[in-house]
This record gives C-alpha cells, structure tokens and sequence, in this order.
C-alpha cells in the first residue's frame, strides 16, 4: 500500500457518519407523531439538517380530524288525537223489525242518501217502521239518459209498497236540459217548463198507490250561485208537491246563519253547536243528516203517530185493573169552613194554637167610633156642630114686591 493512500480515509468516514446521522434524522422527522391539540394552521420548525437536505418548503399534514359530540335524540311522541267540540252521541242499536214494519221509502241524490241515513238513525230503535234507501248519488230529472226517475218511481213503489214516499233531489240539475232535438239553458223559460214536467210526472208515479209524498227541499250551500239555483229549485218542487197533495218541507233555514247566509257550523237537532257540512260545502256530516232526518220526522209523526213503541223483548209494565165499588164508598163528611176572624163559628176559642183575646170595650169616642164605627156628639159651637141634632127653626121666605104692570089696550 502506499503511503498516500492512507490519509483520506477519516474523510471517508466523517462523510459515512454524516450521511448516516442525516437518514435516522429524516426518519425520526417524518415518524413523529403529530399533536391532536396543535393547529392546522400551524406549521413544525426546520431544523438546519432539515432546511439543508429538504429546503425550506412545508410538507402537508392532514388536519386533525373534529369529532362532534353526539346530539341529544328527541323524543318521539305520539301524536294526540284532536279533541273535537263536538258532542260525542253514543251508538245507536238498531233493534229487530217486525215483520209487518211500516216502510218509508226515501229516493234522491246523494242529498237524499245523507237524509236515509239520518232517517234510518232516527227509527233505529223502533221496530214498527223500516226505512229503504233507493236514491242514486248522481241522478236528477236533467239526465234522464243516466237515470230516469219518471220511469223508475213506478216499479220501486209497486216493489217496496211504503208507507210513506220521502223525496230529496236537485243538487245535481244545474245544467243544460234537453227536449228532443234542442237544448235549453239553466232556468230559462224551456227549461222550467220542461223541469217541472219531468217532476209533476214523477210525483205523479210516486202517488200511485196513494202513498202520502213527502218532499224535502233544497238546502243552502257553499258557493252563491249554487244557493241562488237551489232558491229557483224549490219553488218548483213546493208546487209540484202541493200539486200532488203532498208536503213540501222547508229545510233551508237549519243551514243558515240569522242573515240567510250559508255556514258550515250550527245547531243540532238538540240546539248544541255542530259541524253540519263538509269541507267542499256541499255534503252534509252525520250531524246535518240527522239535521235534515228531524226535518222529515215531522210530517212523518202526522202519518205514523205515535209509532215508536218499545222494542221486541222488551218486557212492556202493565198495570193492575183497578174496580171500584159504589157501596164500599165511604160516606165523606165536609168541614164547614172556619171564618179567620171569628173562630166562634166552631165551637173553640183557639185559631191555630192561638188563643183569640175577647173583642175590647170602647172606652174613650175614639174607641167607639174605631171599633163600632158610631161617632161621638158634636161640641155646641164647634165647626162640626150642625145643630146638635135639634131641627133647626123655619126661616119665613122673603117677600118679595110684585112687579108692575102696564096693559096696553089696543083700539
């Protein structure tokens, strides 16, 4: 070896040492766990190993990551039902009908539906009538092509043979009406005199077998131009059905307000605030069919009576015959009656328990005159003496001197 060669080695190895110091600082830099706590916009110091080997430029470290605390759940409830105002009926049970049941036949639209089943609600629990429901929701006397109530009346009477005929139509003829071959317009002259037509024929079939009629009107509703129709309408049906010898009941008043405007809240059949119709204003609630059911009740107590009699089962109190015997009548005595101020009458002293003092002795003139009602004589030459009772002395008349008179003798 020669001599020369022996003097860079310590370099060798200063620059191994140096390049080996340099690779575990770079490892120790880039391993470092970095702190939760510190922030991302803050970056680590450079060291001068680290500013000579790397430069001067920041590396990218991944922000530390935000845990959000947990939010407290809601609790789920159910949700209440509504309470509602309005007073809660208790379900009514129907009882069983007898078999002879007197049958009121109820037709119509779906105005004519709502006032069957109120009807059907009001004889629930009287065995003697039943109610039949034939209308049809979306007929009239205009569309004759989808149902015609002049031709269907007649087979639905000899079919049910009622007691009683209940009519209730109308809401849906507020169209066109066609005669033959042309069309009339609502309310127009044709028109009423076709649409009156059409109902005296039906009211006609309907009093075939001389079933009494009853014909329910119109009631108001929502929309103005509609009542005002349904005002038209009833004018046609009140004659119309007295025509027929009928009963026209007017139902337009219960579903108003106190101005004869239309309301979709009022009285029930027992006075208590109801919901009488829905939210459209033309259907009723089951509070205004029961509404309009009271209506037609009245006319149909004229025709049944007094027919809601206790139901079959039901065990009805009889009471015992009673006989009465002439001869086991006691002979009654009567009291004559006691005089209040002279108790004297009966024989005792005594009015109630209360023992009656005997009647005082006037004493002074002001007793005699109070208790006997005889005054006192007057004091000569006082202002009440008229004489003392002594007739007083005839005065002579004056005498008076006699005119004179002249006689004029005519010659």
């Amino acid at each position: 070896m020669k001599a020369g060669w022996a003097r860079p080695y310590p370099l060798r190895r200063l620059a191994c040492l140096f390049l080996a110091f340099a690779m575990v600082a770079t490892a120790l830099v880039f391993t470092a766990p970095d702190s939760a706590a510190q922030d991302q916009r803050q970056q680590p110091r450079r060291t001068f190993i680290q500013r000579l080997l790397f430069g001067n430029y920041y590396y990218y470290r991944e922000p530390p990551r935000q845990v959000r605390p947990a939010r407290p759940r809601k609790k789920v409830t159910k949700a209440q039902p509504k309470r509602s105002s309005e007073p809660v009926e208790p379900a009514i049970v129907a009882v069983e009908k007898q078999p002879d049941a007197k049958v009121i036949l109820v037709v119509g639209d779906f105005l004519g539906s709502g006032l069957a089943e109120g009807l059907t609600d009001a004889y629930a629990q009287t065995p003697g009538i039943r109610v039949v429901d034939r209308s049809s929701g979306s007929s009239g006397f205009v569309r004759d092509d989808f149902f015609n109530w002049p031709e269907q009346i007649g087979p639905m009477v000899e079919t049910e043979k009622p007691a009683a005929i209940v009519v209730m139509l109308g809401s849906n003829d507020r169209q066109q009406i066609r005669t033959g071959d042309t069309r009339a317009d609502k309310l127009s002259e044709a028109w009423i005199k076709e649409y009156e037509a059409r109902a005296t024929v039906f009211a006609a079939g309907a009093r075939q077998n001389d079933a009494p009629l009853i014909w329910v009107g119109m009631p108001a509703f929502k929309s103005t131009s509609m009542t005002a129709d349904m005002l038209a309408l009833n004018d046609i049906y009140r004659r119309v059905a007295e025509n027929a010898k009928g009963e026209f009941v007017d139902v337009w008043d219960g579903f108003v307000d106190e101005n004869g405007a239309f309301v979709m809240s009022g009285p029930d059949m027992n006075g208590q605030p109801v919901r009488l119709r829905s939210s459209d204003g033309i259907n009723v609630t089951k509070a205004g069919k029961r509404k309009l059911a009271f209506y037609a009740e009245k006319p149909l107590a004229k025709i049944f009576g007094d027919a809601k009699a206790p139901a079959i089962g039901v065990p009805t109190p009889t009471l015992p015959e009673i006989t009465v015997d002439p001869a086991a009548i006691a002979k009654i005595d009567r009291t004559v009656p006691i005089s209040f101020t002279d108790p004297e009458l009966d024989g005792g002293s005594e009015l109630l328990g209360l023992k009656v003092s005997p009647k005082p002795k006037p004493t002074t003139p002001g007793e005699r005159l109070a208790i006997e009602g005889v005054a006192s004589d007057a004091t000569p030459g006082r202002a009440d003496d008229f004489g003392g009772g002594k007739t007083p002395a005839a005065v002579a008349a004056p005498v008076l001197p006699e005119p004179e008179t002249t006689t004029a003798t005519r010659q």
